[in-house]
């Protein structure tokens, strides 16, 4: 089984998902700052799966969780919760969106795209395809969740990089944690993942959005 509710899972059936060491909550009524982050801390080992080359990503991963935690302590008390963390921000700010509501804006998509990419590989196991060539599972994560913020250079550069990403054999072998039997394991617990990985998406796009902090 997959870690959950303080389960350990047995070594056979241990997965990249099942050892990390925070997950994403099932979003509330607010996101606790510190248990995201966290969460989103373990979504850079995911990443670094897919190869080297893909080190743009988890550097930009990287800073935005950094310039979370740093606003973050600046007042932990008052910033247990990332929503109130980010009204704060625009409440005491001035005519600038602010360095933290533009991080977690960033950081959401790059979550975004992960979990678009993850949900097409769940897709396509569902469907019995079994899809070997994963190249376009990630371009279509892409233009869905970053393109559109990027300029020609930026998308011209990630479309190259997209080009080296392990196949589907390899990669699931990857976050099998280097064992070619047990891809029943990393989907389920894929699914799983991802689940709350989307949901806490969707909740922080929906505030952005209630709050007028989405970019048109």
């Amino acid at each position: 089984m997959s870690v959950k509710n303080g389960a350990v899972p047995n070594e056979e059936s241990k997965t990249a998902f099942s050892v990390l060491s925070a997950h994403f909550p099932e979003p509330g009524e607010k996101l606790k700052t510190l248990e995201f982050l966290d969460a989103a801390a373990g979504v850079v080992s995911l990443v670094e799966k897919l190869g080297k080359i893909f080190s743009p990503v988890v550097n930009d991963i990287n800073g935005n969780i950094k310039k979370l935690l740093e606003s973050y302590n600046k007042d932990p008390e008052t910033n247990e919760y990332l929503e109130d963390m980010i009204l704060k921000e625009q409440i005491e700010g001035d005519n600038s969106r602010g360095i933290a509501t533009d991080a977690l804006l960033w950081l959401r998509r790059a979550l975004h795209f992960k979990s678009i990419f993850f949900q097409l590989i769940i897709m396509d196991t569902d469907s019995q395809r079994l899809v070997q060539d994963l190249t376009p599972f990630i371009k279509r994560a892409y233009s869905e969740s970053l393109e559109r913020y990027h300029g020609w250079l930026g998308s011209q550069l990630f479309h190259v990089i997209s080009r080296f990403i392990p196949n589907r054999k390899s990669l699931l072998c990857t976050l099998a944690l280097n064992r070619n039997d047990k891809e029943e394991e990393v989907i389920r617990d894929m699914k799983q993942y991802n689940l709350r990985l989307s949901r806490c998406v969707s909740k922080l796009r929906q505030f952005y959005m209630d709050h007028h902090l989405e970019p048109i």
